[in-house]
Formats: structure tokens, sequence, C-alpha cells
């Protein structure tokens, strides 16, 4: 089977497609066979050696896989061969077949698209967590989403409509921000084009934005702070600009408002039972075409270095999705 490798730390060009011998599932594991694969900003971090943790080379990076069950290990219950499913991963997803823990799985409905599928699990399980779990949006409250025409910022728009929220979405461009509008964002700013503040100010009449979510950092997440309502809540989601902001505590003090961090990963870790809860939540929304997530472009396994690129020239909207 085909396996994308990363051999050494660095750009997407030294990303390699080799044949390696398909995997055996250990007790509690199962094979899946990939269909499709979502790329997020963390597998690019993840080839160069700059996310927190550092697989040793040689390694297959991708996160986010939808595919079929190959084959299922001798412990495993819930789940049997042919099952189409969506499992998240560490790293190791961009090859043909993979070994997967059978508690990462969540069956999907069949009528399901693998490239819908593969492009959900990332960007919505985090959106979905930021708002309701650690932002506690409201019906009836402003969000205010940074970087909105990304594929977690899409997500944002998407579940903040779908939990009553008004969405305000700030991307850089006219046309990113067209792609907002049609995922249900109720105003737009282009932050590029615009006084960033003066923007927010005329939409919220100055009262401000109850809930920030932030997977960009760079020049505007201070600003943003700025702009929030009393007891508003910002989301701290990732630094897609590649710059981390530094905040002056006294804004946090006089807005009364609260700063979080969001980590995906350390939920799915130590609240299971509430991450899997989320994940059936997203599948049903999914399925009813409540969600509909935005691919962009999908490459073969072959052209992996083109997609990361395209991702990384931050000219991507949506999600890019590799194909086996």
């Amino acid at each position: 089977m085909r396996a994308l490798l990363c051999k050494a730390y660095g750009p997407p060009e030294g990303l390699v497609v080799e044949d390696v011998p398909s995997p055996v599932p250990g007790s509690t594991d199962v094979v899946v066979s990939v269909k499709a694969a979502g790329i997020n900003f963390p597998d690019i971090l993840i080839i160069q050696g700059k996310y927190h943790f550092k697989p040793q080379p040689p390694f297959s990076p991708g996160a986010d896989i939808a595919g079929i069950i190959k084959e299922v290990g001798a412990q495993v219950s819930g789940f049997k061969a042919g099952d189409p499913i969506l499992a998240n991963l560490s790293y190791g997803g961009f090859r043909e077949e993979v070994v997967v823990p059978a508690s990462r799985l969540v069956v999907l409905p069949r009528e399901l698209d693998f490239k819908a599928a593969a492009a959900v699990c990332l960007p919505y399980t985090t959106s979905y967590h930021a708002l309701k779990d650690l932002g506690q949006l409201k019906p009836g409250e402003t969000l205010l989403v940074l970087g909105a025409s990304g594929g977690v910022g899409i997500a944002a728009i998407e579940l903040g409509k779908l939990m009553g929220a008004r969405v305000i979405a700030c991307a850089s461009s006219a046309e990113k921000l067209a792609v907002c509008k049609r995922c249900g964002a109720d105003e737009l700013i282009d932050y590029e084009a615009t006084d960033f503040r003066e923007s927010i100010k005329a939409l919220t009449g100055e009262r401000g934005v109850d809930v920030v979510y932030d997977p960009v950092g760079g020049k505007f997440s201070e600003p943003a702070v700025r702009s929030m309502a009393r007891k508003g809540r910002f989301l701290v989601v990732g630094f897609a600009a590649g710059t981390i902001p530094k905040i002056a505590l006294n804004l946090i003090l006089l807005k009364g408002c609260a700063v979080i961090g969001v980590r995906r990963g350390e939920f799915l870790i130590h609240e299971p039972e509430a991450y899997h809860a989320n994940m059936r939540q997203l599948i049903e929304w999914l399925a009813a075409k409540k969600l509909q997530p935005w691919v962009s472009a999908t490459y073969p396994l072959e052209r992996a270095a083109d997609a990361f690129n395209a991702v990384m020239s931050r000219k991507v909207i949506g999600k890019v999705v590799l194909e086996m």
C-alpha cells in the first residue's frame, strides 16, 4: 500500500509517496482503508518539526481520515469490517491503510460523502468544543470569527448560527468574505481594507462582541480584545498568522472578560465521553445537511506537496482534502 512519508523535517517538497507493508491491527485496534483525509494547519507544523510534539521520521502526517474498516482486532466490539468510519489521529493518516484505536472511531451514516466527512473532524470538533463547552455561546449573543474563511473559521460560522448567535465574519478579501456569507455569516469585515475596531463598533452599536473565536493570532487579537463586551469570552484557538500576540492584562481587567485556551486534543484525552457526544451531534447535523463543510480542492496522494503549499499560502478557502 502507498503512504505519504516525511523522512526529514522540512518543507512539503520533501514529502515522498512510497509503498510500505499493510498494517496489522492490535487487539483493540482496527485497520481502516482510507478514502479521504483532510489537511489541517497542525499537519504543516508537524512536517516542519514545529508542532508541540515531534514524531520521529519517517512518519506519515495526517490526522483526519474517513474510510472503511478493513479488519478489526480480537477485542474490538461495536465495529465490523465494512463499516464506514470517521477517525481523528495525532498523525499517520495520509496513507491508504492505517491502524486506528477503536476508541477513536465514529461510525458514519452510509449516505455521507467521505470527502465531506474528512473535512469535519478537527475543524468542527474544535469549533464546537470551543463555542459550546468553553465559550458557552448563547442564543442572541454576538460571535466574532477571525480567519473566518479557513476550515475552523467556516466551522465556527456554521455552528455559531446553529447555536442561535449573530455571527460577524472577518477575513482578508472580498472573495473569502463572499464564501463566509454563503456559509451563514450575518455581517462581514474585511480587516485588511477597513478600520477593524471601528467596523466592530458600527456593527455592535459600540456594545462590543460577546465571544471572539481566534484561530489566527497576530495583529488582530489585541484589537479584538479591546472590542469585547463586558463578560465576553476570548477563545484562543491557534496562531495561523505565525505570531503569538501579547495581550496586556489590564485590558482583561477593564473588560471583565475571560481568555480561554482551546485544545481539542486534551479534551479528547481527558473527557472522551463528552468528546464523542459532541462528535455524534456533529455527525447528526452533517447527515441532516445542517452542516456543509466547504471543500475547496481535492488532491491525489501523489500531489500532497501541492496541497500542503496551497494551505500554507493562506489562499485556501475552507478545506483541502487528499483522496487515496
